[in-house]
């Protein structure tokens, strides 16, 4: 590989941990994500910043945690209960440095495709929300990038999406925002790229190809899928105003228009890949490929499951974090490599600066994972704490909290009920045992490091809704 190399981010919407056939499913196919892998690192221990969409994408522009950025909710999102969500930002500030606006500088074209939904709430102006948009922040191309947090209109066209123009009725979106990705690539300047490719798939509306539906319905039969018991309705939410709700959950991987999507997210990747070979520049491209948090498991129709590890998006579990994480870099990472040492969105960033060459960049909370990529060992980041601030209620279920984990432990504080959780990751990733009152040392060792972290960012705290009656008092006939 020579020359200043491409950079090719490309980011999922709500993708499960165990959704891609080398991370361990059997019934989702991914064969063009499974030969990156081959190619080069999967990671077992990535993860996003944010157990919800915009939050985690601040992460990545910014190189800062969401709390650091003030994006701390999904932009839109005001649900409350026994606690009034914190207030956060609904736009990156242009105070702020982005990923974007640093490989400008040293030369890069840098085009943005897809999803952004970091431009403000729905009641601000017109100018406001354009002002930011990704072209707003650094990126010389911006398609379908605006405020919006899904195609409202549906996957197949016409989508009335922003910044991308309808050009024929049923066209199905992920394939015509790889067909624009693809016009870029092949009208390239003579300079390096950052293709920061991010697609609306696998987020609801849960809509695919009928001919893959079809495919995965016989699967489905073929595996006797049809006759396992698909979703648990034995739990209710762990919050008072959803008391009497139950949880919805997903058990098994089973969903034929889910599968379909997912079909259709590789299927692209694989054409994105071709055009590269084709052009003769895959080796001198390095790929990132990951999602914005976890897996839809228990709410929204729960088209998928997260096991082994807990829950799913909107949750401070693992399966609302943990994510599938791959890098290619051809000469620089070892093919086939695993890595068990966690990383976080934060780190993109910094990592990206370093690999195109720009020595100087703003620093925020972010490590460079080069070493990690080369040697797949940094001893610097085996031991480091990674954080998470999460002050909302979901709508999937998830309550506001924060949490840190620190090597093989990990530590939640929720709010309402001011209670902690403490789990072994390595020995129980699914957070079954809790050991809060078991491993007291270790317990408040990670209370010092989250509280501190939260002093230094300023975290703000959900506060008590003095209009919330309890369910109890509402429902008093019922007990």
């Amino acid at each position: 590989m020579t020359g200043t190399p491409n950079i090719m981010f490309i980011l999922a919407d709500d993708l499960g941990w165990m959704d891609l056939s080398c991370m361990g499913s059997s019934f989702y196919e991914t064969p063009n994500l499974d030969r990156l892998a081959r190619e080069g690192v999967r990671f077992t221990d990535a993860y996003a910043a944010c157990p919800v969409c915009s939050p985690t994408r601040a992460s990545i522009m910014t190189g800062k945690y969401p709390a650091n950025v003030g994006i701390t909710n999904f932009i839109g999102g005001h649900a409350k209960g026994y606690l009034i969500s914190a207030p956060y930002a609904d736009h990156i500030s242009h105070n702020e440095k982005t990923l974007a606006e640093e490989l400008q500088e040293i030369g890069y074209s840098t085009w943005h495709i897809g999803k952004w939904h970091l431009a403000g709430r729905y009641n601000r102006t017109p100018e406001f929300k354009k002002s930011h948009y990704p072209d707003g922040h650094g990126f010389n191309v911006n398609i379908a990038g605006c405020e919006d947090g899904m195609p409202r209109h549906g996957y197949f066209s016409p989508w009335l999406i922003k910044n991308l123009e309808d050009k024929k009725d049923g066209e199905y979106l992920p394939d015509r925002l790889t067909d624009e990705a693809i016009k870029l690539i092949l009208n390239r300047e003579d300079r390096p790229f950052f293709l920061n490719m991010w697609y609306y798939l696998v987020h609801t509306p849960i809509q695919a190809k009928e001919e893959y539906v079809k495919y995965f319905k016989k699967k489905r039969l073929d595996l006797s899928l049809d006759e396992v018991p698909e979703f648990s309705t034995g739990d209710y939410f762990p919050c008072e105003h959803k008391k009497n709700e139950k949880i919805i959950r997903r058990l098994i991987q089973s969903d034929p228009l889910y599968a379909a999507m997912l079909k259709s997210l590789d299927e692209n990747v694989g054409r994105l890949v071709k055009v590269l070979k084709d052009e003769g520049i895959y080796e001198n491209t390095v790929i990132f490929f990951t999602s914005d948090n976890g897996g839809l498991a228990t709410a929204e129709g729960s088209p998928t499951c997260n096991k082994p590890l807990a829950e799913g998006k909107g949750w401070m579990y693992e399966g609302g974090t943990r994510e599938p994480l791959i890098v290619k870099w051809d000469g620089r990472i070892k093919p086939g490599s695993i890595c068990r040492t966690p990383v976080t969105s934060p780190d993109f960033y910094p990592t990206i600066c370093e690999i195109a060459g720009k020595t100087e960049y703003k620093t925020g909370d972010g490590r460079s994972l080069v070493t990690l990529l080369e040697d797949n060992e940094d001893q610097n980041l085996v031991e480091r704490p990674i954080f998470w601030h999460y002050p909302h209620y979901a709508n999937q279920g998830g309550t506001p909290g924060s949490s840190v984990r620190k090597g093989r432990y990990k530590l939640i504080h929720f709010y309402e009920g001011d209670r902690f959780e403490l789990y072994d990751l390595i020995s129980d990733p699914g957070e079954k045992k809790n050991l809060y009152e078991e491993k007291k040392i270790v317990t408040d060792d990670l209370k010092q490091l989250l509280t501190d972290w939260k002093n230094s960012v300023q975290a703000k705290i959900p506060e008590k809704n003095p209009d919330f009656i309890p369910w109890s008092e509402c429902h008093s006939e019922l007990i």
